[in-house]
């Protein structure tokens, strides 16, 4: 069988959330058919390290401009070029038209309940993106043979939004993996160079907050105000790839300017400096408003570190009893919650080691497994 993967933004420098999904089921893939032929579609990007050719697996880079453009014509026409039997598009979207046989990763739903798409907050691009996705999702979902989907919660929410029976085998929750690089790092020297890398201080807490307002970086700054203002033990708030401006534009919209003074905003981090990130943090803050999976908090806890997340959407699901369970929509909960970590050490211990063992139930190689099954079921 020749099997089509989109894989558009694999080869891009700055790799997010659904990249690295697509990037670890392809390795992963690699690794256990030999029989299949595959045919990754990619845009031409700087990162073409990332991801090697081998007898069964061919890397197709294909011009086409912007991405519903190329996605919406180069890649239906480069699947039908070459032969492809079925076309797996990995990021939400696919081809409208088009006769091959489709499976498509539906991670989440979210820019269809609204919760990003106009409301304050959030780029224009990530607006834009929304916007692509309203009109996109509906159409394909109905034509495709496999929706995948990344969480119980995440599933029984699309089937109850498009309808579909219960008895519909169509809709599949594959959980996602954790990759093996992320564990607790001992090596002094590795930290020390991630470290002085980053500028890190000696005494943080991580944040993944970005401009999506589903991440409620408002509400963990309203959080760690009161939690300075309130004489805990300090710390700063180390937070990656958010841009001054738009930071400073949240400290004035809580009223606490000076707050600046207690984050550090990294730039950009690379994947594989993740796990010192991760090991020298006093806990990890993941109250988001909405979820379809979670991947950060399996990071954080293989790496031994504490985690803080919200009652909310899959992240119970995703975290077990492993992390200490919060209500996002108030800020008050998030700050005592950082108050028990930073000084209960028994608590600390307790879920530190109930992360090491969550986070063993979710690999990659599980998640590749169950999705060449569902290959296989389309023959």
């Amino acid at each position: 069988m020749k099997i089509g993967i989109e894989g558009q933004r694999l080869f891009r420098v700055k790799k997010h959330g659904m990249d690295m999904v697509a990037l670890e089921l392809i390795r992963n893939l690699q690794k256990i058919d030999r029989e299949n032929e595959y045919f990754i579609f990619v845009a031409p990007d700087e990162d073409r390290s990332c991801l090697q050719p081998t007898d069964n697996f061919h890397i197709i880079e294909l011009k086409g401009g912007f991405y519903p453009i190329w996605e919406q014509f180069a890649l239906p026409k480069a699947a039908k070029k070459y032969g492809c039997d079925l076309l797996h598009c990995t990021s939400n979207t696919a081809p409208i038209n088009g006769d091959i046989p489709l499976i498509i990763t539906l991670h989440d739903i979210i820019y269809l309940e609204g919760i990003s798409l106009f409301k304050k907050g959030g780029t224009w691009y990530q607006k834009f993106g929304n916007m692509y996705r309203r009109y996109v999702v509906p159409k394909v979902v109905n034509k495709s043979q496999r929706i995948i989907t990344v969480s119980h919660f995440e599933k029984n929410r699309i089937r109850e939004f498009f309808g579909f029976p219960a008895e519909d085998k169509r809709l599949v929750a594959i959980y996602n993996g954790v990759s093996e690089h992320f564990r607790s790092v001992k090596d002094t020297q590795e930290l020390t160079r991630v470290k002085d890398k980053y500028r890190l201080p000696d005494t943080y807490a991580f944040f993944l907050g970005n401009t999506d307002p589903k991440k409620n970086t408002l509400g963990v700054l309203r959080a760690f105000s009161d939690y300075l203002k309130e004489g805990n033990k300090p710390f700063t708030l180390v937070m990656l790839d958010y841009e001054r401006s738009a930071l400073e534009t949240l400290l004035r919209e809580i009223g606490d300017k000076e707050l600046i003074n207690h984050i550090h905003l990294t730039g950009y981090v690379v994947n594989t400096d993740l796990p010192s990130i991760y090991s020298q943090a006093e806990l990890f803050l993941y109250p988001s408003l909405r979820e379809s999976f979670g991947i950060p908090m399996l990071e954080a806890m293989k790496c031994g570190t504490p985690v803080i997340t919200s009652n909310t959407s899959s992240m119970p699901e995703v975290s077990g009893d492993a992390a200490l369970i919060i209500d996002p929509f108030r800020p008050e909960e998030i700050k005592q919650a950082m108050s028990r970590l930073m000084s209960d050490q028994a608590l600390r211990s307790e879920l530190i080691e109930k992360g090491f063992i969550q986070a063993e139930k979710f690999s990659w190689m599980n998640m590749a497994q169950q999705v060449l099954n569902l290959y296989q079921e389309i023959k």
